[in-house]
């Protein structure tokens, strides 16, 4: 029995030395609770998400509303491309509804998901293109709850999660109570920004501030009318001709290559159609792989990712000219392709620069030629704002 209780003893001391030995090792080695209380500081350089949820009142009198939104996408998703956090860009994600259409179903509160949760910004602006109005009922709130509950939001409390809904009539129509859609919000770490088109203390008579102060956010108002600049400067044509020459590195794959390519140009014509304005933002953000990324349809992109994905494509899916191809030389083709890429971005930077400083200097960056708040001047502002509060350091 004294046998064993000395072999016993010797046990515990041999365990106690092991474990004095290991606590003596530096803290960043532990695995511990303590080593990851901040998301920061286990991962400084996690690459955030920035999701954000558009919710457009699409009833009569909106159509300025509509147009506004077809241009601010670009400069909304151009300001995201200059944030960093430790020096690395976030993802960006965007989602869109519509409300206040009676076509849609009632029992749905006349709501309809136009895009989930994407980075396919092509087809974000092209459904923006298709929207038109119609009378109906605005329900703010089920609008706001159906988005909440129906969109995949991030659970990591660090990256920036942000609804924008923007509308007139009162907030509080409908069985859904924005209060609901708040409580949700909060749950999910969703700010709620609400964006009156009127006058606003009509807003505030109409309680779209309630829906801000309770989502934790801003309140602001537009002029969804207001007539928009479209200032020429030295540097659009530079850009547009970057833009064919960036179009002819893309080499679309898969069932939807060809339709992508397709729908690419055809967004381009669309945004040009509008005013230079857009297409130009719409190039400088093309121009930012970050931002626009279409590994899912092209073979440049899908090979950053994936490597190895010339051995596994379906020949038969590429452009014609590729499929009497060796994948030795369609390989080839994908690096030059790369390279050529990566020079054209670098140029479409430099202009695009050069073409904000020309803005600057002219005191062209007013919205409207009577200087009103719109739509895109108040998102930017709200997301320079807010940003701030993720460590999001937007230049």
């Amino acid at each position: 029995m004294n046998t064993l209780y000395k072999l016993f003893a010797s046990c515990l001391f041999i365990i106690g030395a092991m474990t004095l030995m290991y606590s003596k090792k530096p803290p960043v080695k532990q695995k511990g609770a303590n080593t990851i209380s901040s998301p920061q500081l286990a991962n400084p350089h996690r690459q955030k998400k920035v999701q954000i949820a558009v919710l457009l009142d699409v009833s009569n009198s909106m159509d300025g509303l509509i147009g506004q939104a077809k241009a601010q996408l670009w400069n909304m998703v151009s300001v995201l491309g200059k944030a960093t956090c430790n020096d690395v860009a976030p993802t960006v994600e965007i989602a869109l509804y519509e409300y206040g259409r009676p076509s849609n179903d009632a029992k749905a509160g006349y709501v309809k998901q136009i895009n989930y949760f994407t980075r396919d910004l092509d087809e974000v602006s092209r459904n923006l293109f298709r929207l038109t109005t119609n009378g109906g009922d605005e329900y703010c709130g089920h609008v706001m709850y159906t988005s909440l509950t129906s969109l995949e939001w991030d659970s990591n409390p660090d990256d920036y999660k942000v609804i924008f809904i923007a509308g007139n009539e009162d907030f509080l129509q409908g069985d859904i109570s924005y209060t609901q859609a708040c409580a949700e919000a909060k749950k999910k770490g969703v700010i709620i920004n609400t964006i009156y088109c009127g006058d606003r203390n009509q807003g505030i008579r109409e309680h779209w501030n309630l829906g801000s102060e309770c989502g934790t956010g801003s309140f602001t108002n537009i002029n969804q009318n207001a007539e928009m600049i479209d200032v020429a400067t030295p540097y659009d044509t530079i850009l547009f001709q970057l833009n064919i020459q960036l179009n002819g590195t893309y080499i679309g794959y898969g069932q939807t290559g060809r339709a992508s390519m397709a729908k690419q140009e055809e967004v381009d014509k669309m945004n040009y159609g509008m005013n230079k304005a857009a297409a130009a933002k719409r190039v400088s953000v093309k121009g930012k792989t970050q931002l626009y990324n279409n590994s899912s349809w092209d073979l440049v992109d899908a090979s950053q990712a994936d490597p190895a994905i010339v051995e596994k494509v379906d020949l038969n899916t590429l452009p014609a000219s590729l499929k009497s191809k060796s994948r030795a030389e369609i390989k080839q083709i994908v690096i030059t392709k790369s390279n050529e890429r990566t020079a054209i971005q670098k140029q479409i930077a430099t202009v695009s620069a050069k073409r904000e400083t020309y803005l600057a200097s002219e005191k062209a960056k007013q919205s409207t030629k009577t200087n009103e708040q719109t739509l895109e001047t108040e998102i930017e502002k709200i997301i320079r704002q807010q940003a701030k509060k993720y460590n999001l350091v937007i230049q």
